[in-house]
């Protein structure tokens, strides 16, 4: 009889340990699912970052900027502290991944439309030419919301060095390049009230708009937190 009891503990101890396994596993995969990642290198490499970790102060972020949008406004940092945004890279003449982006990022603007918490800054990589009289054309045709989405131009070297160096726009070898080769990248890059980089995605796909609209939920319900 003892033999068996001590059988029955035996299975009753293995049993709780499989439920509090199940749990830990449950709680972190709840925890990944209610958290975005930042990104901080051009290798688009995802980190976890928690407030209290050491590295939490130096999380990447895009840093001031100054650009002229469709109506001639003046968009900079100001307009976007505490906003999360969508940032993408586009010019008005292209005929090959930008009219794909333009379209997805007007599902964005549709999407959000009545939430004054989310914009979309779209940069021209063409300035010399995408001047703020042609972007204002191209956002009538478009059905471009100014209040929501905002088409900039500015100075080249400046947009450039934005992209490459703040964005991660394109890829790493666009990273380590001079500055003056030509940007073409489908990125769109999901950024948070603080400015940090917390997704990137696809632009030209619409399966990845519907993980952008996701992932601004997680980003919104982890920002009450903070």
């Amino acid at each position: 009889m003892l033999k068996y009891f001590s059988f029955y503990v035996f299975c009753l101890i293995v049993l709780a340990a499989c439920n509090n396994a199940t749990n830990n596993n449950t709680e972190q995969i709840k925890d990944s699912l209610v958290t975005l990642p930042f990104f901080n290198q051009p290798d688009w490499t995802p980190e976890w970052i928690g407030e209290t970790d050491s590295a939490y102060k130096n999380i990447h972020a895009i840093p001031s900027f100054s650009f002229l949008d469709q109506n001639g406004k003046v968009v900079n940092e100001n307009l976007v502290n505490g906003k999360i945004y969508v940032a993408n890279f586009f010019f008005t003449k292209c005929r090959n991944i930008c009219p794909k982006m333009t379209n997805n990022m007007h599902l964005l603007q549709e999407s959000f439309k009545d939430d004054t918490s989310i914009l979309l800054l779209s940069h021209s990589v063409t300035p010399e030419t995408d001047d703020v009289k042609v972007l204002n054309k191209y956002a009538i045709e478009n059905k471009v919301d100014a209040a929501k989405w905002h088409l900039l131009t500015g100075d080249k070297k400046a947009i450039y060095s934005l992209a490459k160096q703040q964005y991660f726009a394109g890829d790493t070898v666009g990273y380590y390049q001079s500055g003056n080769e030509f940007l073409h990248t489908e990125n769109f890059i999901l950024v948070d009230q603080y400015r940090r980089i917390r997704g990137v995605y696809n632009g030209t796909l619409p399966v990845e708009i519907n993980r952008i609209i996701e992932d601004i939920a997680i980003l919104k319900s982890e920002i009450i937190s903070f």
